[in-house]
């Protein structure tokens, strides 16, 4: 099933960008057709034609994409709760939250400091030399969220069901650890809660199976309702941009892979086997939750085992976003340089650095990199109205960081399993998952 989903996955990518291309260009052909039989609809001009194919491919994503959302917030509480019991101590969970911290706070500057860099080499907005727009001008985006006083505040959730019902992974976190600390320190009494937390994560994984099923019919409608919405001639006109963008992600793979091969050995080679159909899930359908539960599964198969990577994944959502760190640093220097404003070195770093605090816990937030973005162009003097350069190709640029975040993620709660001397054996990478999962039955392999 994994690899013939895999394969589906793809091709309803290439039929999705064939058809989004095939709608856009034929938008006035087609009601000159349509009205020579007698149409009488009031969509009488292409641009009301196309928004009524975007209508409908988007609602065919929005249910995928909230069938995911559904799976979510009980699957992040359950494995978290699992894998916190079978530590079996609190010295346990702060050793491996400790670590993975370490990661994740090395894993961000490494990709903000190849960004920095990579944007002076290519420097992907100079020469543009776009007028500087009224100081007034605004590119819509509520920042309110990304306040200093908002951010700390928001981590701390007031009720478990209100941040299950808006899937706030980080409050989501904070609740599950001290449930299942509480559990630890229980004991005995607790084992009922164990079990049930255990038969809950079972269920979702396997609601999880039923949902990946209508994947490659959500990937097909994402890539067309992009290029249906967009055309081809958004890619033309800001295609360096993205080209740079994705050099900068192609390369921190690299640097991350060979970080992995330090760490991990030989085996990290065969980690993007495991990880190639979750990988592939976020990248067409531009969300790494949409990847997530897979990636849990992909994880167990490596060998990293449950009480790891479903402490580690969920977290990193909040505190490892890789790939959105690498295009927040590219859409931030590149909007500077298209108006050309100067900012000194200490300034840009400085201004990075704002760009990592902020962003954490950003998961579970729409256009959440453009949000920490205008709020960050704000406090620098950069233009806000900036954001609509980037704004049109968004989209295909969020693929490329949604797939960099979930490659992000796995090789951290590998990395992590490695420095706890956990990880355990490998199981073939082509065997379909059981339809009823084993991940959470068992803190150890």
């Amino acid at each position: 099933m994994a690899k013939r989903l895999t394969t589906y996955i793809l091709i309803a990518l290439v039929l999705g960008l064939i058809f989004g291309w095939a709608v856009h260009e034929t938008a006035d052909p087609a009601l000159g057709f349509f009205k020579r039989l007698g149409w009488t609809a009031s969509t009488t001009d292409s641009a009301a034609y196309l928004a009524g194919w975007t209508k409908w491919l988007g609602l065919i994503t929005t249910i995928f994409l909230d069938f995911i959302k559904m799976i979510i917030a009980p699957l992040v509480f359950g494995t978290l709760v699992v894998g916190i019991a079978h530590m079996g101590d609190t010295g346990a969970l702060g050793r491996v939250g400790l670590k993975s911290l370490v990661w994740f706070v090395s894993a961000s500057l490494l990709s903000l400091t190849l960004g920095l860099i990579l944007v002076h080499i290519l420097q992907p907005g100079v020469g543009l030399n776009l007028p500087l727009p009224p100081i007034t001008e605004s590119a819509g985006i509520d920042k309110s969220k990304f306040e200093a006083v908002q951010i700390i505040g928001h981590i701390f959730p007031t009720s478990i069901v209100d941040s299950m019902a808006r899937n706030d992974i980080l409050q989501i976190v904070i609740f599950s650890v001290f449930f299942g600390v509480a559990i630890t320190a229980v004991g005995e009494r607790a084992a009922p809660l164990v079990k049930a937390a255990e038969a809950l994560t079972k269920v979702m994984l396997q609601v999880t199976d039923y949902v990946m099923r209508f994947a490659p019919v959500a990937v097909f409608a994402a890539v067309a309702n992009a290029l249906v919405e967009r055309g081809p001639e958004v890619i033309r006109n800001l295609g360096y941009f993205m080209l740079c963008v994705y050099i900068g992600l192609a390369l921190l793979w690299i640097l991350l892979g060979i970080l992995a091969w330090v760490f991990v050995g030989r085996r990290s080679v065969s980690l993007f086997r495991y990880i190639r159909e979750p990988v592939l899930v976020a990248f067409s359908a531009a969300s790494s939750e949409a990847a997530f539960p897979r990636t849990l599964e992909a994880l167990d198969r490596f060998g990293v085992p449950s009480r790891i990577s479903s402490f580690v994944l969920p977290l990193g959502y909040s505190f490892n976003l890789d790939g959105s760190m690498m295009y927040m640093t590219f859409a931030s220097l590149f909007i500077a340089q298209a108006y050309g404003i100067h900012l000194d070195l200490g300034t840009q770093i400085f201004m990075l650095l704002t760009l990592m605090i902020t962003s954490k816990g950003i998961a579970g937030v729409p256009r959440a990199s453009l949000v920490v973005i205008a709020a960050t162009l704000n406090q620098f003097k950069l233009p806000e109205a900036g954001i609509l350069l980037v704004l049109a190709v968004d989209h295909f640029l969020d693929m490329g960081r949604s797939a960099t975040n979930v490659v992000g993620n796995a090789i951290a709660a590998s990395v992590v399993a490695r420095w706890e001397g956990a990880l355990g054996t490998e199981e073939p990478a082509e065997i379909e998952p059981p339809h009823a999962p084993s991940h959470g039955l068992s803190g150890e392999r």
